[in-house]
């Protein structure tokens, strides 16, 4: 087989939602661009994830970057061809306690500044406006302007709309080694194809730690596996898309009918397979019949996981390197990186093209975690092959 030798302003490792919106947020800026993944573009968490599209019940640091993310996804046709199933429907996270019912007063209280709308339904006026929730459900917060999307397209429309624009995206194409010589980035897959790049956009999900540790900079990433299942079409009855204060299941009835919902931990096959287990997907059958008594009767026709990146405090790595000039890190996102996909692909466009981003990122600075250390050669087959695997 030929070798390939590819020149790029910035190369990417990483074909999520992440890493192929920095891939068209880069062209929009007249950058080359080469990305590499390993499987298909959107076939890992940006592919197996919920869906929802929510600013509601983020940490407020994270609001200015779901706040903008929030105005890319209203002009998704335009930008990437298609809607992806996007629809404004609403999120509305239940309350089942008075405590529970507190702090979604608070987290209102707290955002107000950033204007999500969040509307606060109970007693009466809960019950006539979700004559569909079960008893359980004491109240809930509605923030009318989020919604949900499918994401087995969202993330596959991005690559195809960077490549439209001139991105290079290669896939199937694992990361067998990268090298910087001070100045520029060296990525080699296989014996066929090295990429030669200035600058090198850390986008690799629940692999991107053996990457920054590579260049000294550790982090405490860990993999955890969703437990997804999906009902059989349904009557509509349900127009939000669901979640419940302090964790739990969630829900979204699609416009066929469907039911997706999830809540729980899946379990790893391998590094690159995971599958939903059955006491998870039984848990996730009582608590979903408690909240809504219309699945009484509906027949689960598929069950799913997949592998997401989780760090200890659920805030993504999102900031230039500090031990190696020319990388920039987008990782970790800790099962919530759907929504703020687009954004952060903005984002590092900005740190790659400027130097820095108009969001602010302190919170989620790689400095927060241990002090950088030197960093090495990664050794063939790493980031193909190395996977956390104690779920956070």
């Amino acid at each position: 087989m030929s070798h390939r030798l590819i020149r790029t302003d910035v190369a990417i490792v990483g074909g999520g939602i992440v890493g192929a919106s920095a891939a068209l947020a880069l062209r929009r800026k007249g950058m080359d661009v080469a990305l590499l993944e390993r499987d298909l573009c959107g076939s890992r968490s940006s592919g197996v994830n919920y869906g929802g599209v929510r600013r509601q019940g983020r940490p407020l640091s994270q609001l200015p970057l779901a706040q903008r993310a929030h105005q890319i996804w209203a002009r998704l046709p335009a930008l990437i061809g298609t809607d992806g199933e996007y629809l404004r429907s609403g999120h509305f996270k239940i309350a089942r306690s008075p405590a529970d019912w507190h702090a979604l007063e608070n987290y209102r209280a707290m955002s107000r500044d950033f204007d999500l709308g969040i509307e606060l339904l109970s007693g009466t006026r809960l019950r006539e406006r979700c004559p569909w929730l079960g008893a359980r459900a004491v109240g809930g917060s509605l923030c009318p302007e989020d919604g949900q999307a499918n994401p087995r397209l969202v993330a596959p429309a991005f690559a195809w709309a960077a490549q439209r624009a001139g991105a290079q995206i290669l896939e199937r194409t694992p990361l067998d080694e990268v090298m910087h010589d001070g100045q520029r980035f060296t990525l080699r897959s296989g014996t066929h194809l090295q990429v030669h790049a200035p600058v090198l956009l850390n986008c690799a999900g629940a692999w991107a730690g053996a990457l920054a540790a590579q260049f000294g900079e550790a982090v405490p990433l860990r993999s955890a596996h969703p437990a997804m299942a999906v009902t059989e079409p349904l009557p509509m009855f349900m127009p939000w898309s669901l979640g419940v204060e302090g964790g739990s299941i969630y829900c979204r009835q699609v416009a066929r009918g469907n039911l997706v919902l999830g809540g729980g931990s899946g379990i790893a096959l391998t590094a690159d397979c995971a599958r939903a287990q059955r006491h998870a997907i039984a848990a996730l059958a009582v608590q979903a019949l408690e909240l809504l008594p219309a699945l009484k009767n509906a027949h689960l026709i598929r069950t799913w996981s997949g592998t997401e990146g989780y760090l200890p405090d659920r805030q993504p790595v999102l900031c230039k390197s500090r031990t190696t000039p020319g990388l920039v890190h987008g990782f970790g996102f800790s099962g919530a990186g759907f929504q703020l996909g687009p954004a952060v692909g903005e984002v590092l466009a900005e740190l790659a093209h400027e130097g820095h981003s108009s969001t602010p990122l302190d919170a989620f600075d790689l400095a927060r975690f241990a002090s950088p250390v030197p960093g090495r050669v990664l050794p063939r087959g790493a980031l193909t092959e190395s996977l956390p695997s104690t779920p956070a």
